[in-house]
């Protein structure tokens, strides 16, 4: 039997009782695999805990699914709709665009733009060979003509570029030369590098159009008996304002071009403003043609606009403020946000599940390892009942999808402080680029990923993951330490996502007397965030189960909820720094980077914020002295002794990965109780970045006092209260020897008192303005 390997997504993260949902499968080495509905309890099969828990559910999508290898089209490009042919150039030719390759020396050719087809070498195109050599050539009955530059283009450099061929003489010509100034380019006036390079020939023949290739920006068609059409040659690096003429343009007027100047009307066939299209809100995926016949261009794999272009001087840091500065449209040849496979089977939900977290298990062969697969979706109800819900952080587990540190980040080991271990299904999301990528890894030119997408398999948002580089569950299966706890307890909960949040706002919480999140909720978006604010505010309780949470500003567009933006910038604990001038997030225009520098640290509504991360080790707590006050000692009811969650499944303790503390200067409410602090911590726990001003000895866990959890409470208006344990590794505490533990009884006091209508215990509101006493 072939080694079976099964993957696949669903085409919505969150759906409700009766509602259809798409389900697309690739299968490696068999034709058929055995789909069963489940219900997920508990993801971290650590021998402390209760293990991998799940519960078989009825559904007309259980039996025997027909599978088959699907393809995916890697990389961000343009096409260009051109229903009536204008691009298929008869005569004369001249492209030309400012280009800033981002892998010039690639050692693959490059399609910068043109009308070509690999296949067969049919039509034009300008690129780079694999050299990095500007090269524009034609094809006519599977012959090629060409002609390259002398020297080869420099990375992360602005050059203007052009081709020519005259119809009648068949001299054609291709042109490099430096726009460089004192901003937009690596290298500066100082550097001795002759940059230009113009060379002539003289063709033998002429292009010859096929009526099916279309113009591509960023790459070109090809061809595979499997897979039919799909595009190849991509190239890396930004590409601003190309231009198409059905004639030959002279070489004053291409200096004219490269000095700025508007393009000559005659002649002129396509002429994309790449800066066009700019809101105070952002920008889309279409590329606007200015010229004579509207050829606009859309995006796929979207292409990242929003970037600094040719003629970018420093001034300006966001596209709001001098749009034109802007036409830098960003292609990556391994960008990857939407898999676009054929449905494998469409199921239409039972009309009375229970809102909760379900995959649909698929299994082959021996149905284990890469022969199971688990696509995972969440069940929001119909209409909202429970007093309590739990918040999943789809939006992080998105940030996270398919991270590759263990492979490519050479800081995860010391900054561990262990080896990675890795599986084969590690080893087989690696090799796949189909898969695509986090935003904690890099695309191969470099650059940080600010994209990612749930239409994908996401292996780490899975059942029983072990995150590689820590040996620990990691959001989603740590999550489920939480949710297994709640159905342990027999607490009536709903689920919703951070999607629903985003698409809702308030509504979306409003109805429950409490709320809990998930153990990393660090990624949010502005609408997440004024929700959940407005939630407390407005009495709602909130229950901040985790550490390092609403952290980072994403953006999700309306259109197209199942890809997130964000631009990592400024300061934060961080894999990449957004270039220059590319801190602004194109999808909605507002800043990127952390809401701590925004004017929004999450002290102000939480009471507590990120202070450190460390992975080798987890501390306990130890009660604080305000655990004792009337107002809140009934938090610690049941609970004996002074230390609290002395073991877990994070490294043993309840305190552990990543670390929040209480911070009057940045905002915590100054009635907030500290519960209980850690300490201790080993010296793996670095003090958060953005914290340091100035580095000095005794920024680690054994010598400054401020690497801690804190686990805190405060009273919001209206009887509205946030209780926060302060750590990722809270809630995976909670399910050691059988939920009996202190943990689980401080959380279960805090629950238990939120779900309940009324003011809580412990607390009095007095006069006028409310000022909890």
């Amino acid at each position: 039997m072939a080694d079976i390997k099964l993957f696949g997504y669903a085409d919505k993260i969150s759906v409700r009782p009766g509602d259809p949902i798409d389900f697309h499968v690739t299968a490696d080495g068999t034709a058929e695999v055995q789909a069963q509905l489940v219900r997920l309890i508990h993801g971290d099969q650590h021998p402390d805990g209760p293990g991998y828990l799940d519960e078989e559910m009825g559904c007309e999508g259980n039996g025997v699914w027909a599978v088959k290898k699907q393809y995916t089209q890697v990389g961000s490009f343009l096409r260009v709709a051109d229903p009536q042919h204008k691009l298929a150039l008869e005569a004369g030719i001249t492209l030309c665009a400012f280009i800033f390759p981002g892998l010039p020396l690639a050692g693959v050719r490059q399609t910068v733009m043109g009308r070509w087809d690999n296949v067969k070498n049919e039509g034009y195109a300008l690129g780079l060979n694999p050299a990095g050599h500007l090269e524009f050539w034609v094809g006519s009955n599977g012959e090629v003509d060409y002609v390259q530059t002398e020297v080869p283009m420099l990375a992360k450099h602005w050059y203007f570029v052009a081709a020519t061929l005259d119809a009648a003489s068949g001299r054609a010509s291709v042109h490099h030369e430096s726009v460089a100034n004192r901003y937009n380019s690596l290298l500066g006036a100082v550097c001795p590098i002759d940059y230009r390079s113009h060379v002539g020939e003289t063709f033998r023949f002429r292009q010859r159009n096929l009526p099916e290739t279309p113009f591509l920006i960023a790459g070109s068609q090809d061809w595979h008996e499997s897979r039919g059409h799909f595009v190849s040659q991509m190239y890396s690096g930004k590409v601003d304002r190309p231009m198409v003429w059905e004639r030959a343009l002279t070489r004053a007027e291409l200096d004219g071009l490269m000095k700025g100047g508007a393009p000559d009307q005659k002649g002129l066939v396509a002429c994309w403003d790449t800066t066009l299209g700019y809101t105070d809100h952002g920008i889309g995926d279409t590329v606007y043609d200015a010229g004579p016949h509207g050829l606009h261009a859309e995006g796929y794999n979207r292409p990242v606009r929003a970037q600094t272009g040719w003629n970018w001087g420093g001034h300006n840091d966001c596209f709001r403020l001098n749009p034109k500065e802007y036409g830098g449209v960003e292609f990556h040849a391994d960008a990857m946000i939407d898999c676009n496979w054929e449905c494998t089977k469409r199921v239409t939900l039972p009309a009375q599940m229970k809102s909760g977290v379900y995959a649909m298990r698929l299994r082959a062969g021996p149905g284990t390892g890469l022969a199971e697969e688990h696509i995972v979706f969440f069940v929001r109800p119909k209409s909202a009942k429970a007093r309590l819900a739990l918040l999943i952080p789809t939006a992080s587990y998105m940030a996270y999808g398919n991270e590759h540190m263990s492979f490519d980040a050479q800081i995860i080991q010391p900054m561990t402080g262990q080896p990675p271990i890795i599986t084969e299904i590690d080893i087989e999301m690696y090799k796949k680029d189909e898969f695509g990528l986090s935003t904690y890894d890099h695309w191969s030119d470099g650059n940080g990923v600010c994209y990612s997408s749930y239409r994908r398999p996401i292996v780490n948002m899975r059942p029983k993951h072990r995150i590689s580089s820590m040996g620990v569950t990691w959001q989603f299966p740590a999550d489920l330490s939480i949710l297994a706890w709640l159905e342990h307890k027999g607490y009536d909960y709903e689920v919703l996502t951070d999607e629903d949040l985003h698409r809702e706002g308030l509504a979306a919480l409003k109805t429950y007397s409490c709320v809990i999140s998930g153990t990393h909720p660090e990624y949010y978006s502005e609408r997440m965030l004024d929700a959940t604010e407005d939630y407390i505010a407005t009495g709602g309780r909130y229950v901040y189960m985790g550490g390092n949470g609403y952290y980072w500003n994403v953006a999700f567009r309306d259109d197209t909820p199942w890809v997130m933006e964000v631009r990592k910038c400024d300061s934060g604990m961080r894999a990449w720094n957004a270039r220059p001038g590319e801190h602004y997030l194109a999808t909605t225009g507002q800043k990127g980077g952390l809401w701590k520098n925004l004017g929004r640290p999450p002290q102000k509504t939480f009471s507590v914020g990120f202070i450190a991360e460390g992975f080798e080790s987890s501390r306990p707590y130890r009660r604080m002295p305000d655990s004792y006050h009337r107002t809140v000692d009934w938090i610690m009811k049941g609970v004996e002794g002074e230390m609290i969650g002395d073991s877990g499944l994070a490294y043993g303790g309840a305190a552990g990965l990543e670390l929040d503390r209480y911070d009057l200067t940045l905002g915590t409410p100054p009635h907030t109780r500290i519960i209980a602090s850690s300490g201790g911590h080993s010296d793996n726990y670095m003090l958060s970045i953005e914290e340091i001003l100035y580095p000095y000895p005794g920024l680690n866990g054994s010598q400054d006092y401020r690497i801690r959890a804190d686990m805190t409470y405060f009273g919001a208006p209206n009887d509205g209260a946030v209780f926060c344990g302060g750590s990722i590794a809270f809630g995976q505490a909670l399910p050691v020897n059988g939920f009996k533990n202190n943990v689980s009884t401080v959380l279960g006091n805090v629950v238990d008192a939120f779900i309940e209508p009324g003011r809580l215990p412990g607390g009095l509101w007095v006069n006028d303005e409310k000022q909890w006493k």
